[in-house]
C-alpha cells in the first residue's frame, strides 16, 4: 500500500513491509508508524520481537540474566540454550545497564539484555533508569557494529511502568541518541498489543 509522507512521517496505516526478511511472513500487512530522524529510521510496529530480522533485539531482562517471564522468557525459548550459556558468564546486569549475547536460533544476530526499573511512584529514579536502558542498549549496539535494533516496551509489563510515560521516555531517549551519535540506521519498537502500539505511535508522531 502506497502512503504519502508528511514531515518525514508515514502515518499510522495498514501497510506492507517491503524488505525481504523483515517479518517471517514476507509482505504481511501490519500497522507501522515510521519517522526519519537524520540518517536513521525509527518505527513502531505490532509483532513478535523474537521474529525480527534485525542485527540485534533488546531483551527486557531481570538482573540475573538467567531468564524469566514475558519478553525475557519468550526470547530465551526462541533463541535456545546458547543465550543462557552466554548469560551465565556475564555476572548479571544492573538496572539501567545493558549486556550483549548471541541471539541463538532467532533471525537477529544478537540479543542486548537490559534491566528496566520496577515502577514505584516515579520518584525513585525510574525515569532516569528507563532512559539509561535505551541509551546503554544503543551504546552496546554501536560497540558491536550493530546498525538495526528492535526494542520491546521495556518495564511496561509486570514492572508496572505507565505506558504513556514509558513511551515518551523511550522515544525521546532514542531520538536524542540518534541526533548525537552516528551509526544506527534503524530503531524499531515492537509492541505486542494494539493499545501499546497506539501509545508508542503517538509518542513517535510528536517528532514528525
Amino acid at each position: 500500500m502506497e502512503t504519502r509522507t508528511v514531515g518525514g512521517v508515514i502515518p499510522v496505516a495498514v501497510c506492507a513491509r517491503a524488505k525481504k526478511g523483515e517479518n517471517e511472513h514476507e509482505g504481511e500487512k501490519e500497522h507501522v508508524m515510521r519517522v526519519t530522524l537524520g540518517e536513521a529510521v525509527v518505527e513502531v510496529v505490532q509483532g513478535d520481537i523474537t521474529k525480527e530480522a534485525v542485527d540485534a533485539i533488546v531483551n527486557a531482562a531481570n538482573s540475573t540474566l538467567l531468564g524469566g517471564g514475558g519478553v525475557d522468557g519468550a526470547i530465551h525459548r526462541a533463541g535456545g540454550p546458547a543465550i543462557l550459556e552466554e548469560c551465565r558468564k556475564l555476572g548479571g546486569c544492573a538496572t539501567g545497564d545493558a549486556k550483549i549475547t548471541t541471539a541463538g536460533r532467532m533471525p537477529a544476530k544478537y540479543v542486548i539484555h537490559t534491566v528496566g526499573p520496577v515502577y514505584r511512584d516515579g520518584q525513585h529514579k525510574e525515569p532516569e533508569l528507563l532512559a539509561s536502558c535505551h541509551r546503554r542498549s544503543l551504546e552496546v549496539a554501536l560497540e558491536n557494529g550493530v546498525k538495526s535494533v528492535a526494542f520491546p516496551a521495556i518495564s511496561c509489563g509486570v514492572y508496572g511502568y505507565p505506558v504513556r510515560e514509558a513511551a515518551r521516555i523511550a522515544v525521546d531517549t532514542v531520538k536524542a541518541f540518534l541526533e548525537a551519535r552516528a551509526g544506527i540506521e534503524l530503531v524499531r519498537f515492537v509492541t505486542f498489543g494494539q493499545d501499546i502500539f497506539n501509545v508508542f505511535s503517538q509518542s513517535l508522531a510528536r517528532h514528525k
